[in-house]
């Protein structure tokens, strides 16, 4: 018995789940690496974005014979360039056009209130509990922008507040660009060649699932916002470079983010011109469609090749574990932990095909 493969994955199950009952009741030893790890997380994290959307520069600047030094400063300052262009160009008109929306918020609910109460006035065949109902939310409409205006702030103060976390961003970047290469070489350093060979063909398959990822969920955010822009500038939306923005960001969300990023352009734009809902949804599609059929495949390959229904399960079980942080950081950790499943699957594969062809 001790030789079939159901006793020995038992064993091995029995095994994992006694090791992490050991953690569990031992966890107050972890303690101190935990904290640890937790105030270097997020600028460690953040720096590994910065690496992977800045490597392509590096990769070109070293390709044309630039010392590294001087390549790494380069980058540095294109990154320089880019923050001070959106904090003196785009920073100011999106706030400008968000406090234009918050000041409009009063005459924009005046209105919605007018012609509920207008339709409520002149009909006679909506049942009771739906009228109950409608009631109940004009009663309550301030209430609900109230606690979505205090969960925009209190999103905005945490921004702030990791924003701030960040100082150490740029040393940690330095370091990544100056001796990322160094790497899979002082990992492998340790392992027989046989070994040393898959581990770094493993660790070159992450690192190449996370660079297409991340750049490509950037450009394909880009291209959105862009679209959106010009498709909002097009029907002559209120708001429009904001609500592209917004756009923009939530597009960074996979899958889902695309719907959220559409839902505030759609009650601007119902209040402006109830047209104007149709008209979005079908700029939303034509850019979605863009994006799915053209964008994406070239940016990103099938690199992911990560199920919609995975993918919508993932960002929830994240989002109600880790909060927004959980929901962004989701689908690029599944797509690493799975690219480590099927690397070890197909080296099993290999292993036993070798095996069976010793035997012949």
């Amino acid at each position: 018995m001790l030789s079939k493969r159901w006793f020995q994955m038992l064993v091995a199950f029995i095994l994992v789940f006694l090791l992490i009952l050991l953690i569990y009741h031992t966890r107050f030893i972890f303690d101190p690496i935990l904290k640890y790890i937790g105030a270097v997380a997020f600028p460690f994290i953040a720096a590994g974005l910065l690496f992977y959307l800045t490597k392509p520069l590096m990769k070109l600047l070293l390709k044309y014979k630039t010392p590294k030094i001087l390549a790494i400063l380069l980058v540095f300052a294109v990154l320089i360039l880019v923050g001070y262009v959106f904090t003196i160009f785009i920073i100011p008109i999106a706030q400008d056009q968000y406090t234009k929306f918050v000041q409009n918020i009063p005459a924009m609910l005046k209105g919605a209130e007018d012609v509920i109460n207008y339709v409520q006035t002149n009909q006679n065949f909506i049942p009771k509990e739906v009228e109950d109902t409608i009631d109940n939310m004009i009663a309550n409409i301030q209430t609900y922008i109230e606690g979505f205006m205090t969960f925009l702030f209190s999103f905005i103060s945490q921004v702030i507040g990791f924003v701030f976390t960040l100082v150490l961003v740029p040393f940690f970047l330095f370091f990544m660009l100056k001796d990322g290469d160094k790497f899979i070489p002082f990992v492998t350093q340790i392992f027989e060649a046989k070994k040393a060979s898959n581990l770094r063909n493993l660790l070159q398959k992450i690192d190449h699932t996370l660079s297409a990822y991340i750049q490509g969920q950037l450009l394909v955010s880009l291209s959105i916002g862009v679209m959106l822009f010009i498709g909002y500038l097009i029907i002559d939306l209120s708001y429009a470079f904001s609500l592209a923005l917004f756009g923009m960001m939530m597009c960074v969300v996979p899958f889902i983010g695309p719907f959220i990023a559409v839902v505030p352009a759609i009650l601007v734009g119902a209040f402006q011109d109830p047209m104007n809902v149709v008209w979005i949804a079908i700029i939303m599609i034509i850019a979605q469609q863009i994006e799915g059929n053209f964008i994406s495949p070239n940016i990103m390959g099938h690199v992911l090749r990560i199920h919609p229904l995975t993918i919508i399960t993932i960002i929830l079980a994240a989002g109600s574990i880790a909060g927004f942080i959980g929901i962004l950081l989701a689908v690029p950790f599944y797509a690493v932990v799975k690219a480590i499943i099927v690397h070890f699957y197909e080296t099993f594969k290999d292993t036993r095909k070798n095996k069976e062809d010793a035997l012949i």
